[in-house]
């Protein structure tokens, strides 16, 4: 999908979201190049990214640069959760996935992905990843699925937008090739009840 039409999509999908839900404002940001100021890292830096309080994240889009170490430079989107989550009644930074390994990873305790954390790692062309997730109550997901491989190719931009207002990030699978030194995605995502649930982690 082309970048510009992307990222000018986003409006759209906060008032189809918005009907769902009262919201207040969408305090994320808008980008309409791929100039510098739209990253959160530069090629071989380690980043921190959260969402702020209430907001969960709902887009991902990412350059790659071979000549950079078969690096990327990364950016998100968030946008506040419906009133009937509730507020964030705890977060935290979930354990490290390894750089050079493939893996598969939800928010523990019925979290919600509010942001990532990553290293680069010079000897395996790679990074590390964390999630920062954000417990609601005792809301519990269901209705679970994998998006498609983001990118849709090794090497390739990546722009993923979630467009289903009531769907959330709770993690992700990634496999990672020796040869391109690139990793793709698939997202986790899932509903969550309008209820409390006794399942500490599903």
């Amino acid at each position: 999908m082309d970048f510009s039409l992307l990222w000018a999509l986003l409006p759209l999908v906060t008032m189809a979201w918005g009907q769902y839900g009262d919201y207040y404002g969408y305090p994320y940001q808008q980008y309409h190049d791929y100039s510098d100021d739209g990253w959160v890292n530069l090629n071989r830096q380690g980043f921190s990214y959260q969402c702020p309080h209430g907001q969960v994240v709902v887009a991902v889009r990412s350059i790659f640069n071979k000549k950079e170490g078969s690096d990327r430079q990364w950016n998100y989107a968030c946008m506040p959760t419906p009133q009937s989550l509730g507020e964030p009644t705890e977060c935290w930074w979930e354990e490290i996935n390894r750089a050079g390994m493939e893996w598969y990873q939800t928010c523990s305790n019925n979290g919600l992905v509010a942001g990532f954390q990553s290293r680069y790692f010079e000897s395996v062309l790679d990074r590390e990843w964390q999630f920062y997730c954000c417990r609601y109550s005792k809301r519990c997901p269901y209705s679970c699925w994998l998006t498609t491989e983001y990118p849709g190719h090794y090497g390739e931009d990546m722009d993923m937008i979630s467009y289903n207002y009531d769907h959330y990030m709770r993690g992700a699978t990634t496999t990672f090739s020796a040869v391109e030194r690139d990793r793709q995605w698939k997202f986790i995502m899932c509903r969550m009840t309008d209820y409390d649930c006794e399942f500490e982690n599903v």
